[in-house]
């Protein structure tokens, strides 16, 4: 345990640990809230693929100039203002659904709007982490419990809402989530950062991010751990999408059952992560995010044939603890191999490879359902990603060949 939480002895890191754990969770009541919202209203599997398409597609098109400007500004004032946008939007919302002001394709509009502000946020946390913690030796367990919150957030967001929908409504839901935001607001204003330097602010937009890509395809750990990266969000992260669509039609609950559900896959990640955090180093994870990416898409294809609820809860375990350990040890080993001046490009591709992802499989998703059924799309995606989980297995000798000379350089090993 003590080397799960190694990262907390950094003061800036405490403050961001507890501030954010509470934004996620209202930014988890905010997502079930917004996808139930839109079901209700038009009863649509499409509408829901479209609405988790339209939330995240933002991060596959401004990622990449986002994660540039991580490395050229203040990360620390840029991430006060998307809090600060974010808490506005989820008033907004709110208000508008309170006055019963909102449709299906107003909430999709919202959705998208809120996705440009995640664009924006999602890179500077990750490239944000090594100014918090300064030690590398830590590095794993802050880029674990970070990972823990977000799946604290599932556990407890999901079930929260689904609560607060069966006694009030989803603006309730919203109105949360602003205020949620208030605290990583405080805690990233109080953070002491110790000030870096700076590049150069040319007009070199192509040519550094030209230079980002350049590096990350010369360096064969990224250029073989974000594909299946890819692959794993595509296909496993969007059941998401489809889940009101179990909870109503194949469990026949309510939103209680859909938190439920979100819940469920939320423990499993969240257990996962702490096990990750738990490990002295991190030598040995490319085979565990193999190990994970075989796990995840066996649960959800075994998932999509039961019709048993508690059954069902067991597997969304597996199923987010599976995806958790392939984007949290893929991300666990990025931050250590890579150069801090490259640090935020190639983290906004991991961003692309995990978050742009989850919106075209979204879509893809909503679409398949549409003609093939819920079950058939999950059991179809599942598949993928074993098949995904195959490809990593032949790699991987090269793979760890390559990972070891990077731990080689930094010390981490010895020869």
């Amino acid at each position: 345990m003590k080397h799960s939480l190694r990262a907390l002895r950094h003061p800036n890191f405490r403050l961001f640990f507890a501030g954010q754990t509470v934004s996620v969770i209202g930014t988890w009541i905010h997502t079930i809230a917004m996808s139930w919202l839109v079901y209700r209203l038009s009863g649509s599997a499409l509408l829901l693929g479209l609405t988790g398409f339209a939330s995240m597609a933002p991060l596959f098109f401004f990622v990449p100039l986002t994660g540039l400007l991580a490395d050229w500004v203040d990360r620390q004032r840029l991430l006060l203002i998307t809090q600060v946008f974010a808490a506005i939007h989820a008033v907004a919302m709110a208000g508008l659904a309170y006055a019963d002001l909102l449709n299906a394709w107003h909430v999709i509009a919202l959705a998208t709007l809120l996705g440009i502000i995640q664009a924006a946020d999602t890179p500077l946390r990750q490239t944000f982490l090594p100014e918090m913690v300064t030690a590398r030796e830590d590095l794993p367990s802050a880029v674990a419990l970070s990972a823990f919150m977000q799946q604290a957030g599932r556990l407890i967001g999901p079930t929260i809402a689904g609560v607060l929908m069966a006694v009030s409504s989803e603006a309730l839901c919203f109105l949360v989530n602003a205020l949620s935001k208030l605290g990583v607001i405080a805690a990233v204003a109080a953070m002491r950062i110790e000030q870096r330097p700076r590049a150069r602010r040319q007009a070199r937009v192509a040519a550094d991010l030209a230079e980002g890509l350049r590096y990350a395809w010369d360096t064969v750990p990224v250029r073989i751990l974000l594909p299946t990266l890819a692959v794993v969000s595509f296909m496993i992260a969007p059941y998401q999408a489809l889940m009101p669509i179990f909870a109503a039609e194949i469990f026949h609950g309510g939103a209680d059952t859909l938190g439920y559900l979100t819940g469920a896959a939320g423990l499993g990640g969240g257990v996962a992560v702490l096990v990750l955090a738990g490990r002295r180093d991190v030598r040995g994870l490319a085979r565990i995010i193999l190990a994970a990416a075989v796990t995840a898409g066996s649960a959800l294809m075994a998932f999509s044939q039961t019709r048993w609820l508690w059954l069902a809860y067991l597997l969304l375990f597996f199923v987010g603890a599976g995806m958790l350990v392939v984007i949290t040890g893929t991300s666990t080993i990025l931050q250590t191999i890579v150069e801090d001046e490259k640090r935020g490009r190639v983290m906004s591709l991991y961003t692309m490879s995990f978050l742009g992802m989850i919106p075209m499989g979204s879509l893809a998703a909503g679409a398949l359902a549409e003609r093939i059924g819920a079950t058939a799309t999950l059991a179809l995606s599942g598949a993928c990603c074993i098949g995904a989980g195959g490809v990593l297995w032949i790699k991987l000798p090269v793979l760890r060949s390559h990972i070891r000379a990077h731990y080689v350089r930094l010390g981490i090993v010895r020869e």
